[in-house]
């Protein structure tokens, strides 16, 4: 920015740095539109697209075909139910958000799972009320189809708009006078974030640190009293280090007789304290340090998808399972399954099922892993490890609740305490229910690890699982294991 009439403020010296003044008035033209203001323009974005995709879409569908019945009133309905729960869905995620409105691939995907719901919910609405036979289903399969597309076209116009309003500081904002204790550099602190969002800082005042005398807070808050009645001043951003609290809030009290707004930005190592939420404790406000992975909705929605699937598969499985367990009886003497002692949710130990594959039986506190070339595999149970056909016991598991269909695999209570100690936030993949299959084996992460770079790219996998979880997440590892399991990459 080309600050111009730099100055020190009269009677207070090197108290006070130069007062930093806006660009000139020749400065490029701004949009009618607030960064702040975004949010409300996507919403109203969405709600126009989603309306004019269901009439367009009943239209069309009437012009290609003899359905008459139709009115554009059902279009309109069905709009609103889709509209309202779409808009709900991303407002509650913070979708609109105009950081997340930059992440386009993060956008799509939550706009194809909130305008899948939508869909349902319209759906299970329609066969309440009774009204599905007077809305076509190829109109409704039309509406979707345009709907998910005009909505991603939007988004990637939106991003670029965004960019360029940001790149170009094409954003409308208001005068703001900002008191920080960061150098008048254009390049440091909060100036560059308050002039590329098109905020005008008229005046900066900068404040001593780390302490500052009542004389020298009665000065300063005089002028800036002064230089906010003397302007067009929208608000006051105090930017400084929460430590300084203690005189800051009697320098903030004074500033009550005017009635604009007062921020403030807190920096230094207490401010990430702010970025994290809070609730009330009682009359106490208690901030959160540490999340825990899933929300009791999330582990609900798991657990329920986990009973659903686990059953179905083991139904749908049966034929498969009884084959094995016939192969694996004439096979090798032996019992059919498998039982190894696991490290699982929160570090409790549970016992896993496998088909049997060698024709020993380890569990204790030394495991060897398998090799390429192992004499204690049978014939039946490498055909087993490679198709990961063995480890389909474990749906059991997933019954009894201590797996998860997907999550984090476990390891035997011997190797788990030899990677805690090797790999750094190894007991981070405890904070979920092991699973079945994982974000680690679709990248394929699969069958021993016998190297400590091994198992750390497997726990850079599992954490970043734990961080991104989402049902749809669970979903797409559910349909891309099957294609890992026919690439053999690892299984022996």
């Amino acid at each position: 920015m080309n600050f111009i009439n730099r100055h020190v403020a009269a009677g207070l010296h090197e108290e006070i740095a130069p007062e930093l003044y806006s660009p000139p008035s020749g400065a490029q033209r701004k949009w009618p539109i607030r960064y702040g203001s975004i949010e409300l323009v996507a919403i109203g974005t969405d709600l126009v697209t989603i309306v004019l995709t269901s009439i367009v879409s009943l239209f069309l569908y009437r012009l290609c075909t003899s359905w008459d019945a139709a009115s554009f009133a059902n279009a309109i309905g069905s709009a609103i139910v889709v509209s309202a729960m779409f808009v709900s869905l991303l407002r509650v995620r913070g979708m609109y958000n105009p950081r997340e409105l930059l992440v386009l691939r993060s956008q799509i995907r939550a706009v194809w799972g909130a305008l899948l719901f939508a869909f349902i919910v319209l759906a299970a609405v329609a066969g309440l009320l009774n009204v599905g036979d007077e809305y076509p289903r190829g109109a409704g399969v039309a509406f979707a189809l345009t709907g998910l597309g005009s909505l991603v076209v939007g988004r990637a116009l939106i991003k670029s708009l965004l960019l360029k309003g940001l790149s170009k500081r094409k954003f409308a904002g208001g005068n703001i006078i900002l008191i920080s204790d960061q150098p008048q550099s254009s390049d440091v602190g909060l100036l560059p974030t308050l002039n590329m969002l098109g905020f005008c800082v008229t005046k900066h005042f900068r404040l001593p640190s780390p302490r500052f005398g009542s004389d020298y807070r009665k000065r300063l808050s005089a002028r800036v009293i002064e230089n906010a009645r003397g302007s067009n001043v929208e608000e006051i951003i105090v930017e400084a280090d929460p430590n300084q609290w203690s005189e800051l809030r009697a320098f903030v009290a004074e500033l009550r007789v005017l009635p604009t707004p007062v921020s403030f930005v807190p920096v230094g190592a207490l401010s990430e304290m702010f970025r994290r939420p809070t609730r009330d404790l009682g009359s106490t406000v208690c901030v959160e340090i540490q999340r825990g992975p899933l929300t009791l909705l999330e582990r609900a929605i798991k657990r329920f998808t986990d009973l659903v699937g686990a059953g179905l598969a083991l139904v749908i499985l049966s034929p498969l399972l009884a084959v094995v367990v016939l192969a694996i009886k004439l096979d090798s003497s032996g019992p059919v399954l498998f039982r190894q002692q696991r490290c699982g949710f929160n570090g409790r130990s549970f016992s896993i099922y496998k088909f049997r594959t060698m024709r020993v039986l380890e569990d204790g506190p030394s495991v060897i892993q398998a090799r390429p070339v192992d004499s204690r595999v049978t014939r039946v149970g490498k055909w087993l490890r490679r198709t990961s056909i063995d480890e389909l016991p474990q749906l059991i598991n997933v019954l009894y609740g201590s797996m998860s269909l997907v999550g984090p695999r476990p390891h035997a209570i011997s190797q788990d305490g030899q990677f805690d100690k090797v790999v750094r936030n190894y007991a981070f993949r405890r904070r979920v229910k092991p699973g079945l299959t994982g974000w680690a084996q679709i990248h394929g992460c699969r069958g021993p690890t016998p190297t400590a770079a091994s198992i750390e790219r497997r726990v850079e996998y599992d954490l970043w699982y734990i961080d991104n979880w989402s049902a749809r997440l669970d979903l797409a590892i559910l349909v891309q294991t099957p294609i890992e399991v026919l690439r053999g990459r690892n299984a022996y």
